[in-house]
Formats: C-alpha cells, sequence, structure tokens
C-alpha cells in the first residue's frame, strides 16, 4: 500500500488539501482521516481548506479564466489529452486507491479511472466540435448565427461512491469548453482528490495554466456553503443525495446561477415471461450488488413477471450464496464493503422496515464477519420478496439491499417503476419487440437512461448521463452535454445601410 501512495505523491503522514494553483502547504482547516472501510484502518491524513483557502482558490481560477478562455479550444484539448495519458500511466495505482479508500472491487476501481481516460478522449474530440448554427434572417442583408463561450470558473461537488471519476466527467468537458474549476471532493475519500490533483497539475503547470484545476477540499461549513452561494461561480455540478442536490438548487437558484444535479436513484428491472433468463439473471446480479450497491444506478427493484418469478426468484437466491464478501482488493471478491459504519447501520435499518410491512428475507439480511478484516463494514447482500410494491420501495437504501415484486403485465410493471420519486436509470428484459418499444415510449419508463436487455448499471460515456423528477435533471457525457459548461449568444450582423426591424415594425417617419 505504501508503493501506491508514494507513486501517487500521498508521501506525507498528512497531505494539503488545498490546491490553488499551486499546493497550499498550510490549510487553515481541520485534519481528515482517510479510512480503508474494509479494515478500519486508516490511509492517511488531509487537512481541509477553511473560508481563506477558499478565497484563494477562486482567485486562482479567476486569473486562469482569463487567459485560459482565450485559449484556443484545440489547444484547451491538447492538455486535457495529456492529463488522460497521465491517468493511463497511473491506472493501476489510481485505481487500487479508489479500492483502498472507497471499497469497490479491484476490477471496478480500474474501471473507474478508465472512465476518466475515456472522458478525457471524449472532450479532446469536443474540443473541436464546439459548433453553434448559423440562421437565415428574416431582414435582407442580415446574417444570423449563434457561438457559445465559456462560462467561467464552477463548482464541482463529487461524492464518495466515483471519488475520481465523477470529477473528470465535469472537469475535463469544462476545460475544453475553457472554463476554470474549484473541485470539492467527499470528505470520505479525500486521498483519491488529492493523488487525481497531483496527476494532472504538473501537466497544467508547466503550461502555465495551474490555476484551471483547483482543489479545495472541506466540509459544509465553511467550504460547501460558501461554493453554492458565491455568485463568481455561475454552474455548480453537484452529485450526491437528493437532500444535498435540493440544498444547492435552492441556493444556486436563489441567486439565478445554474445547476447540475445528478442525485439518487431507485433503480428497477423489469422481467418479462418472455425475456432470457440467464442474461436477465446476470443484469440483476451485477446491478444489486456491483459496487455493494453504492451506485446510483444500482438495481433497487426487481419486477418479476408472475409466470417466471419463482423460477427466477429461486436461480437469484441461488446465485447470491455463490457472492464472495472480502477485501476488495482480493480478485475473488465480488462485494466489498460500504463506506462505513453509519451506512452499515442504515441498511439494518431499512430490512428491519421492510420485514416490518411485510417482506419476506429470502437471504442476506445482516452483517457479514469477513476471516480477517473484523474492523471492515461488511453486510450481506439482501433479497427480500415483497407482495406488492411498499412504502420503503419509495426510498433509496444505499447499500445490497434488492427487492422482487409479482407483476401480471408490462402496463403495471410500469407503473411500480415510475412510481417513485427518483428517475434515474431502468430496464426491461424481454425477447417481444413490442415490450422493448412501449418500455421506450413517452408511456413507457420516466427516467433518464430506459435500456432493453441490459441492466441499470455501467453506463457509456458516450451517451448522456442523468435523471428525471428527484435525480435532478442533470446530463453529463455524451452527446451535446458540453453546452451545459458554456453559455449561448446569439449574434446578427447588418451588412447594409439600412436598418430594418425584425417583425416588420416601422419606427418613426
Amino acid at each position: 500500500m505504501q508503493d501506491i501512495l508514494h507513486r501517487l505523491g500521498l508521501d506525507s503522514a498528512t497531505n494539503s488539501g488545498v490546491y490553488a494553483d499551486g499546493w497550499v502547504a498550510h490549510p487553515s482547516g481541520d485534519p481528515t482521516s482517510s479510512t480503508n472501510p474494509a479494515t478500519g484502518a486508516v490511509l492517511g491524513t488531509v487537512v481541509a481548506g477553511g473560508a481563506d483557502d477558499y478565497e484563494h482558490c477562486v482567485q486562482a481560477a479567476q486569473a486562469a479564466y482569463a487567459r485560459w478562455r482565450t485559449t484556443p479550444a484545440p489547444a484547451r484539448g491538447e492538455l486535457v489529452r495529456q492529463c488522460g495519458d497521465a491517468l493511463r500511466a497511473h491506472k493501476d495505482d489510481l485505481g487500487a486507491l479508489v479500492t483502498l479508500e472507497m471499497g469497490k472491487i479491484r476490477a471496478e476501481g480500474l474501471g473507474e479511472v478508465q472512465e476518466m481516460i475515456d472522458i478525457a478522449d471524449f472532450a479532446v474530440g469536443l474540443s473541436r466540435q464546439l459548433y453553434g448554427l448559423t440562421m437565415h434572417s428574416e431582414r435582407p442583408g442580415h446574417r444570423m448565427y449563434e457561438q457559445w463561450h465559456p462560462m467561467g470558473p464552477i463548482g464541482i461537488i463529487s461524492a464518495f461512491n466515483f471519488p475520481v471519476a465523477v470529477w473528470s466527467w465535469n472537469a475535463f468537458l469544462a476545460a475544453a469548453c475553457g472554463d476554470t474549476m474549484i473541485w470539492k471532493p467527499s470528505p470520505m475519500t479525500p486521498l483519491c482528490g488529492v493523488a487525481v490533483q497531483n496527476i494532472v497539475a504538473p501537466i497544467m503547470e508547466a503550461a502555465g495554466f495551474g490555476g484551471v484545476f483547483n482543489l479545495c477540499l472541506g466540509d459544509v461549513e465553511p467550504v460547501g456553503e460558501t461554493m453554492i452561494a458565491d455568485k463568481r461561480l455561475p454552474l455548480i455540478s453537484a452529485t450526491g443525495s437528493v437532500r444535498m442536490g435540493k440544498r444547492v438548487g435552492e441556493v444556486v437558484g436563489a441567486r439565478l446561477g445554474r445547476s447540475l444535479l445528478e442525485l439518487g436513484g431507485n433503480n428497477a428491472i423489469i422481467v418479462m415471461d418472455d425475456a432470457d433468463l440467464d442474461l436477465a439473471l446476470r443484469g440483476v446480479l451485477f446491478g444489486a450488488v456491483g459496487t455493494a450497491g453504492q451506485r446510483c444506478t444500482s438495481t433497487r427493484r426487481v419486477l418479476l413477471h408472475r409466470d417466471i418469478a419463482g423460477a427466477f426468484t429461486e436461480r437469484l437466491v441461488e446465485a447470491y450464496g455463490h457472492v464472495s464478501i472480502g477485501d476488495p482488493m482480493a480478485d475473488d471478491t465480488l462485494c466489498g464493503p460500504l463506506i462505513n459504519a453509519g451506512a452499515v447501520d442504515g441498511m439494518l435499518a431499512a430490512v428491519a422496515s421492510a420485514r416490518s410491512q411485510g417482506a419476506e428475507i429470502l437471504c442476506g439480511g445482516q452483517r457479514a464477519e469477513v476471516p480477517g478484516l473484523p474492523g471492515g463494514h461488511f453486510v450481506q447482500p439482501t433479497i427480500a420478496q415483497a407482495p406488492k410494491a411498499l412504502p420503503i420501495m419509495q426510498d433509496e437504501t444505499f447499500a445490497p439491499l434488492l427487492y422482487l415484486v409479482p407483476i401480471d403485465d408490462l402496463d403495471e410493471a410500469i407503473a411500480i417503476q415510475n412510481g417513485v420519486p427518483q428517475g434515474l436509470s431502468s430496464a426491461v428484459f424481454t425477447r417481444n419487440v413490442l415490450n422493448a418499444e412501449r418500455f421506450l415510449s413517452a408511456t413507457g419508463s420516466d427516467c433518464g437512461i430506459a435500456n432493453v436487455n441490459i441492466g441499470t448499471s455501467g453506463a457509456e460515456i458516450g451517451g448522456a448521463f442523468g435523471g428525471e423528477k428527484d435525480t435532478g435533471g442533470g446530463r453529463e457525457a455524451g452527446s451535446d452535454s458540453w453546452k451545459a459548461y458554456m453559455r449561448r449568444q446569439t449574434c446578427t450582423i447588418n451588412y447594409t445601410s439600412e436598418l430594418p426591424l425584425a417583425q416588420g415594425i416601422e419606427f418613426g417617419g
């Protein structure tokens, strides 16, 4: 482990959590310990920033923006490309740190860094495709077109479950667009934030643009609340809970700023009677157990057609019996720990509520004891069978707790799926093209992501990612996501000596 930390520049027992066009040697905030959720051991300590440190970050971002916005977009893309190459060189170590600090299994830690690399490549391409449209004017001798300009310094708030990838979704696209930024990573995964900054800072500093990517670790007070209320940041991109997102939206909206919100999910898979059950089983298993159920796209509910419910449930319970729980660094582990003791308590409380509301626990439902790891926050992946949709299913439990509900037809399944406050990801398994098209229609899934014959988890960067309702409505990656980080300007040029008005208005003699 020490070799990994050394190669990522985390040698010190205590690390600075503030970068403002250079590392701040002695931030004024409190020390934050990084704890391995699989062992309970302290990985390192990061000193958070205070109000003065945050101000230094804003000033650094503003100073860099004055020059960065006038740098040609392809030249900005070239530096993003170099950042992507640096991530390639550090992929194994950064992926291992994600596993050590967050607890997702090794393959998923590596996959998260690969996602950063992919989004860097995507942003490089976009740096040559920040297109505007040319429109025909109704006035003779006039030309109209629209163009896109950078917005300015932006704020990025990320969550513990994707401690590095979420930053890159925003930062690389925003950088290609000409924005600078301040990142507030989760206090639960501070070392990942420092490590990413260590990787990209030398590249940007060598080019004279160290203030493009800034970092300010800190709690809600003084950093978080100050950031979302700061009129100097025209956009806040926040990933986290619905409760957090509502606060961000309220404060940013009150100052007429923009919010890009990626919040909770309560995702369902519908398994119809004509489904490929082998395929559906694999989709449900990864969706529900992957990352120990700590993805916003994790599968929370499975709606089973009654004709196949018994057989599918039996096979799913059997598959859960083969899920290896343990050290996420071990190659044969499929389910690592939850992030902390509070997450374990939250899952156990949800299991108790499900029981009280009439659900039957088919497997799991308890803490998991892992030999050699007594300090780890492990739970047993749990299946709860319910006779109908229960009140507890309105809430997202960020853990491997899966509800099975019988349905009679697709319309009933869609109604249950859509009948929750969240609207992120959804899926149906069916061989019937009519079922598939019905699910994808305007009266089908109300989620931002709708899949056929794949699960709810595992989005690609080529498609816009985000959801509706309490999920916040934001979109990251994919298609025209770059527009969230820019401001649109409509331009009209009159190349005549006349001054006709639009709509044929005559004004004066």
